[in-house]
């Protein structure tokens, strides 16, 4: 195990809900970002094309072409400084279409992950490392007062 790994923290239920506000304002930014630079770069991609197929554009239309490439790419990192904003508080994201996180845990001596998408209210999920999303399971009462 990296010295990475080892040190980041472990949430208990109530440390992990109690961060959800502002995991969950973060994690909207993503989503709603996300969603508007892939629509952008979706109709870049077509005006592109466009390109390719030798249409003659001016000099207005390239430059707001390259205007629209730049806006992109500074968003691309905005969407990147969210997603460290997350790992420096010891959360990771995973997928910036449902808005969906895991924050590290322990459970029955094994480390798990708490899980948690964009909508949802509380923490009310875990899945192990290596179940992922599809192997999410609902938190039992026990669960909740052991952590």
């Amino acid at each position: 195990m990296s010295a990475k790994l080892a040190s980041r923290p472990m949430f208990s239920v109530a440390s992990a809900n109690r961060m959800l506000p502002l995991v969950r304002m973060i994690v909207s930014d993503i989503v709603e970002l996300f969603r508007d630079v892939r629509d952008r770069e979706e109709r870049l991609s077509g005006l592109r094309k466009g390109d390719a197929r030798n249409i003659q554009r001016g000099d207005l239309y390239d430059e707001e072409v390259e205007q629209i490439r730049l806006d992109l790419e500074k968003d691309v990192e905005r969407l990147q400084g969210f997603v460290d904003e997350l790992l420096e508080l010891g959360v990771e994201f995973k997928d910036p279409v449902i808005g969906l996180i895991d924050f590290p845990s322990m459970m029955d001596g094994q480390e798990v992950y708490l899980c948690w998408k964009l909508g949802e209210p509380t923490i009310t999920h875990w899945h192990t490392r290596d179940a992922g999303f599809s192997g999410r399971q609902e938190l039992k009462l026990t669960d909740t007062e052991a952590n």
